[in-house]
Parts: C-alpha cells; sequence; structure tokens
C-alpha cells in the first residue's frame, strides 16, 4: 500500500504548542494530478495559518473509489488515526467540500473537528470583517454555509458566527431549536442585506456620470496598494489573505479625463465559497457596474497565470468578462525573468509594474487613456443660452475643448463617455424642452 505524503514532520523532543494543530488532506484523482493537489494544498497551508493553526502534517490520498459516506476508504481511516495519536493533532482540514454527512461520519469516526477549505475561508473573513456590511454578508454566508452541517460537535463553527444567540447542544431537540433560530436569522440577514443594496443602487445612481474602473484579482496581489498609489488614498494594506473586505472607492485624476472613479474590493482564491459569493453580491456590484476592470495578478507567484484563471471564472460568474479588461502583473521588483518571459508570451498586451515601488506605473496610465479613448465619443452640442441647468450640466460631465456662442446658442466641442452621454443626453433634452443639437464633429 502506498503511504501517504507527509510534507511536514515534527520533532517528537519538542513541546508541544498551545495553538491548535492541523492536519491538512487534499484528494487526487489520478497520479498526473499529484502536483495540483499539492499546489492547492500549499494554498490551503496558508489560509489555515492566517487564522491560527500550525500544519503539523500535509496528507495527499488517491481514493480507487469514491465513498459517499466518509469520501475515504477504511484502510485511509487507520491510518489518519494512527497519524492523529502520533503527531498529537487536533483537528483536519480536507481540501475538497465535505457533505454534511461526510462531515458528521468523520468527526464522529475520528472524535475530533473536521472541517473543508470552504470553512476555513468563511472564518477568515468572519475574522477580517469591520464594516456593518461585511459583518452581515459573511454572517449570511456562513450561516447558510452552516444550517445543513449542525451537529452537536460544531464548536470550531461558534467562533465564526460568535454573538449571534446560536449555540450546538445535545439531543436531537437542540439541533432542532438550533435550526430554527439559525433559519430566522437568515431572514433578518438578508433583509438586512436588501436595504443595504437600496442604499447601494442610490449611491451607484449618484455615481452614474462617472466612468467607473474596477480592480480585481487574486488575494495578496497587491491591489489595494495599487489603488493608495494612483488615487493618494491611505487604505490599510497588510501581507495577509482578504486583507481588504469592503468596496472602497476613490476619484481618479488622469490627463484631464474627469469624473473617473477606481475601486478596490475582495479578492478572490480558488473555490471561492458560492455562499460567500451570493452574500457579497452588493459589494461584487461594483465589479458588475465597471466600465474597465483592472485584473491583477501577483507575477512574483509560482501560480500567478493560474490565479489569472481563477479570476477568470469568478468574472464568468458575474457576467462581466466581456467588459474591457488591462491585465496588470504586480510586483515585478520580485519576479525573475522566466516568470516575466511566461506572463509575456500569454499576454502580449499586459501592463507589467510594481505598485509597492512605483515602477512603470506611466505605462498603466497610457493604457487606461487608451481605453478611456476608446469608451469615448467627440461631440458638437449646440443649447440655448437660456437653458442654464443645461449648460452646467455639460460642463460638469463631459470634457470641453471648445466652446463659441452665436445667435443666442451657446456650441461646446466636447469629450464624453458613451455611457455617460446616454444618460446626460434625455437630461439635455428634458433642460432645453427639446431645444438643442447633438452631431459628431
Amino acid at each position: 500500500m502506498r503511504r501517504p505524503l507527509f510534507l511536514k514532520q515534527p520533532n517528537p523532543k519538542v513541546t508541544r504548542p498551545l495553538q491548535e494543530r492541523v492536519l491538512l488532506i487534499g484528494l487526487t484523482r489520478t497520479a498526473q494530478n499529484r502536483s495540483v493537489t499539492a499546489e492547492h494544498l500549499q494554498e490551503l497551508e496558508q489560509l489555515v495559518t492566517t487564522i491560527g493553526y500550525e500544519v503539523a502534517a500535509v496528507m495527499i490520498i488517491q481514493p480507487k473509489r469514491f465513498e459517499p459516506a466518509t469520501m475515504i476508504s477504511k484502510g485511509k481511516i487507520d491510518e489518519i488515526a494512527e497519524i492523529l495519536i502520533n503527531q498529537a493533532i487536533d483537528e483536519i482540514v480536507f481540501d475538497d467540500d465535505l457533505t454534511p454527512t461526510q462531515l458528521r461520519n468523520l468527526q464522529e469516526i475520528f472524535d475530533c473537528e473536521v472541517r473543508d477549505r470552504s470553512s476555513v475561508i468563511l472564518e477568515i473573513f468572519a475574522r477580517h470583517a469591520r464594516t456593518k456590511e461585511a459583518k452581515t454578508q459573511i454572517e449570511l454566508a456562513t450561516l447558510e454555509y452552516l444550517l445543513p452541517r449542525l451537529t452537536r460537535r460544531w464548536t470550531h463553527l461558534e467562533r465564526q458566527i460568535g454573538g449571534i444567540g446560536v449555540r450546538g447542544g445535545a439531543g436531537e431537540t437542540q439541533i432542532e431549536m438550533d435550526r430554527r433560530l439559525v433559519k430566522t436569522r437568515i431572514a433578518k440577514l438578508n433583509e438586512a442585506l436588501e436595504a443595504i443594496e437600496r442604499e447601494r443602487l442610490v449611491q451607484r445612481k449618484g455615481r452614474r456620470d462617472c466612468f467607473h474602473i474596477a480592480i480585481v484579482g487574486y488575494t495578496n496581489a497587491g491591489k489595494s496598494t495599487l489603488l493608495n498609489v494612483l488615487t493618494g488614498a491611505e487604505v490599510k494594506v497588510e501581507d495577509q489573505l482578504f486583507a481588504t473586505l469592503d468596496t472602497t472607492v476613490r476619484k481618479l485624476t488622469m490627463n484631464g479625463f474627469q469624473n473617473l472613479l477606481l475601486s478596490d474590493t475582495i479578492g478572490f482564491i480558488r473555490k471561492l465559497p458560492a455562499d460567500l459569493i451570493a452574500s457579497f453580491r452588493s459589494t461584487l456590484r461594483e465589479i458588475q457596474e465597471a466600465d474597465l476592470i483592472l485584473k491583477v495578478a501577483d507575477l512574483s507567484s509560482p501560480y500567478c497565470l493560474e490565479h489569472l484563471d481563477t479570476v477568470d471564472e469568478v468574472l464568468h460568474e458575474l457576467g462581466v468578462i466581456t467588459k474591457p479588461i488591462i491585465v496588470v502583473f504586480n510586483k515585478i521588483d520580485c519576479s525573475d525573468d522566466l516568470a516575466l518571459k511566461r506572463a509575456k508570451s500569454r499576454f502580449p498586451e499586459a501592463v507589467f509594474i510594481s505598485a509597492a515601488r512605483q515602477l512603470r506605473l506611466d505605462d498603466l496610465r497610457q493604457a487606461i487613456v487608451r481605453v478611456l479613448e476608446q469608451e469615448g465619443i467627440n461631440l458638437l452640442v449646440r443649447l440655448p443660452l437660456s437653458a442654464a441647468k443645461a449648460i452646467a450640466l455639460v460642463r460638469d460631465n463631459a470634457q470641453i475643448r471648445a466652446e463659441t456662442y452665436i445667435n443666442g446658442e451657446v456650441s461646446f466641442e466636447l469629450f464624453c463617455y458613451r455611457r455617460v452621454w446616454n444618460w446626460l443626453a434625455p437630461k439635455l433634452r428634458e433642460f432645453t424642452k427639446g431645444q438643442y443639437d447633438a452631431e459628431h464633429p
């Protein structure tokens, strides 16, 4: 029998630390995918370390057949049970999602906490949530994940939803009571998020005269740093996974173009829980409303191109993959020539920068300007001088290149974003009672 792969072995002479020790388990269907599974487990190790656990051992299993009740075979269960004792391990984390039945069965078999990648990601989000909106979103996602998994032992989930008045108890009666409490709380959270969405809608209506640029990318790719450098903002930047959960929107000034907004939102990761994406719908709406997307990738990561594929999967789910996109490879100061060559080969139109060291930012600005010029139109607009509101509206929402006054009219040669003009034209018609003219010069 092939023994499991252990990437870490603790020294038995070392005194056991106070932090929880975990065993990471990944499943691979074929021998060829073993390296891919190992890569995913390295990322899972980062996630687990983020919540303060010590990774005691890592195991890759290639099951001969799928076991619906436990996912793994009886032989592997015996091996794992031996490892738990010899390595003094407190908890098992699977890289694959477990069904409620599998979770319950495995916890009873091993008599320890068992969880999956989604559970770990949810806990990280819960710890990093700061605003009311982020806390509401993550609590809803956690409860949606938790509801079908309620058992008499879910102490690791209590850490994620502390303060909502739901605790596991002994016996089926207590579990049913917990389920009712969770369902009631879910309903209230959905109502709260609907109210937040209405507030967001009002905010977006107030910005509909702007050209919106959204920064997206894998977690910890340097998105917040880029926002700070381009806008002069002072968004908190940390070298950790999912440091940013809330959308930050700042005004952007660039080569005379007016009404530019730049936003930064949550990072993506492999196997992002579906409940999490659904709960963060109001936050992710900023991406859906964007006119241009800056897709940022960490060139120093050995899995940079794979991370971009993951980002594309999420963008597909959001229905924004057809929007104008600029691929931005960040952290060129920390990468090697081979990574640079691979990236340029696959993305010849991409921009290569270092946001932290402010290298080649002019290349990025020029790329943005090119998109702005493509997404804009040049118009000659004539308005009666008596239409003061219409004239003010044009000045506020378009780039005026020339203006002349003749026969009681003002003529503007202007540049305007197409989407903004679609909003502006009906307003001019309303304020001038149809007495305006617009044509391409």
